[in-house]
């Protein structure tokens, strides 16, 4: 008899060259870009990919917008 063992991945947060773990697992997506935007103002309006499954996490990328001001 096989036993199976099931383990929720973690959520990982990237913007550029920075891997930013889950402030709290228990906020929405749009909750943890409110949290992270005090620390990185970018993101705010960022444009969010994911989740793209990795070996040990979901990971979300947050990209800079793309535009021209004015």
């Amino acid at each position: 008899m096989s036993s199976l063992t099931v383990a929720a991945l973690k959520r990982e947060f990237v913007y550029g060259n920075q891997v930013i773990p889950d402030p709290n697992p228990a906020l929405s997506i749009d909750q943890v870009r409110d949290a992270l935007t005090a620390a990185y103002p970018e993101i705010a309006t960022a444009a969010l990919a994911g989740p793209e499954v990795t070996a040990t996490a979901m990971r979300y990328t947050f990209s800079r917008a793309i535009g021209s001001k004015g």
